[in-house]
């Protein structure tokens, strides 16, 4: 006999392939796991699904969220520090706006910069009143906020914006007006008159009703010719704050400093992180913790094939005792009752990414759905601030559960796997 006839198989041949198969489809009565395997095939896809959904929903809020604050907020906000009057009366107006905003627009990695006038007030229509807040901007400033420029609804022109206001849609359907209607708006803080300070009371014509996707944006926000808010407020001598646009968001701390510099000596900063980081970084942190959690789902769901594997191995045991004196190694019958469950496990996973990615893509429709069978709401944007539930698939996001999932299912395979090649042929022989 010559050394190749004896050289043993390479793992993983195509004959232990065959037998896994066999075993896996064989029926109850011939000592076949096939009802066990399907209750942890489902388990593992249902865990997986799980999994990437959650992951695609809360990484779609997270950056949902982040593009509408920075597609309707400055991404660094500049104000001034307070003056006071010989009689103590702080003043934080910015005199020379004109002046701080070439000097903002000149620091690298600025990208535009507008004076701005911010004021609450309350707005009235049809007998209906709400409080709003007013963003008082050049007509010339407005294609500086994306969001108001190309929001997700419209209605009116933008063009017409020096000739009234434009607000919100939420706003809208509250005092139920539109295009070409009146609004009143109320500020307490108006005229100083003999008899004290009396509200200023001034009507205003829709020109623009815009949706931004935002509940708080669009139910509070309404947008003013800026010399027209000027007056309206009694801020004719200057502007509130220079709101500022950056070509890296991300990056904005880099430029502290330098709009520091720029602004020096009553210069103040304040940027869209320090305004909403702790509610991202609380979004990032839920994201991982739910990742672990779940992935403790599909834990449970992988125990299944332990069961199933244990109860293959005992019914198998026969089988097994009669392959060893046919001459298959430990590590051949080890690698069989592997295949076994790992087999479960990759369909399972794949099956779980495809329905996960399935789900994700239309979450929109199975809302619209489960919202038409029920009759209510399953996403309320006064609690969570956007208008539907966001989804963003990613890649890694995918292939970090489908790994997982993996890991776990080959893992949990090999202790069963390693007690059948432990097994003694003599004895599994003995009785039979």
């Amino acid at each position: 006999m010559t050394e190749t006839d004896t050289k043993s198989p390479p793992p993983f041949a195509p004959f232990e392939w065959l037998i896994a198969w066999r075993y896996l489809r064989a029926r109850r009565k011939e000592g076949g796991i096939s009802v066990i395997a399907w209750y942890a095939l489902i388990g593992v896809m249902l865990g997986v699904a799980t999994l990437i959904v959650v992951q695609a929903v809360m990484y779609g809020f997270r950056e949902e969220f982040t593009e509408k604050i920075l597609g309707a907020n400055a991404h660094v906000t500049v104000y001034a520090a307070p003056e006071f009057d010989e009689f103590g009366t702080p003043n934080r107006l910015i005199g020379d706006y004109d002046g701080w905003t070439g000097k903002i627009a000149g620091v690298p990695g600025v990208t535009s910069a507008a004076p701005l006038i911010r004021g609450q007030v309350m707005a009235s229509a049809h007998g209906r009143a709400l409080g709003v807040e007013v963003l008082g901007l050049r007509p010339e400033d407005l294609d500086k906020v994306p969001l108001l420029v190309d929001p997700e609804q419209r209605l009116g022109d933008l063009a017409s914006f020096a000739e009234g206001i434009a607000l919100g849609s939420g706003i809208a359907r509250e005092l139920g007006v539109t295009v070409g209607d009146a609004v009143t708006l109320i500020s307490p803080d108006g005229m100083d008159t003999p008899f004290g300070t009396q509200p200023r009371i001034n009507d205003y014509t829709v020109q623009y009703i815009f949706g931004m996707g935002r509940y708080d944006i669009d139910r509070t926000r309404v947008y003013m010719p800026f010399a027209e808010a000027q007056s309206y407020f009694n801020r004719e001598a200057g502007a509130d704050e220079i709101d500022v646009m950056v070509a890296n968001p991300d990056q904005v701390d880099d430029l502290r400093q330098p709009l520091l510099d720029a602004t020096a000596p009553r210069g103040e900063i304040w940027t869209w992180k320090q305004a909403s980081g702790a509610f991202l970084s609380a979004l990032d942190v839920e994201r991982r913790v739910m990742f672990i959690i779940l992935s403790l789902v599909v834990l449970i769901a992988a125990m299944n094939i332990i069961s199933g594997l244990v109860m293959l191995v005992k019914n198998k045991g026969r089988d097994i005792g009669i392959l060893r004196t046919m001459g298959l190694t430990r590590g051949a019958i080890m690698r069989v009752f592997f295949i076994c469950g790992s087999m479960i496990g990759v369909v399972g996973t794949v099956l779980g990414v495809v329905l996960g990615c399935l789900f994700a893509h239309y979450i929109q429709e199975i809302q619209a759905l489960v919202e038409w069978v029920t009759g209510g709401s399953v996403w309320n944007p006064e609690i969570r601030y956007l208008t539907h539930i966001p989804a963003r698939l990613r890649l890694v996001d995918v292939a970090a559960v489908a790994g997982t999932a993996l890991l776990l299912s080959f893992v949990i395979t090999l202790m069963p796997a390693r007690n059948a090649a432990r097994l003694n042929p003599v004895e599994a022989l003995r009785y039979e």
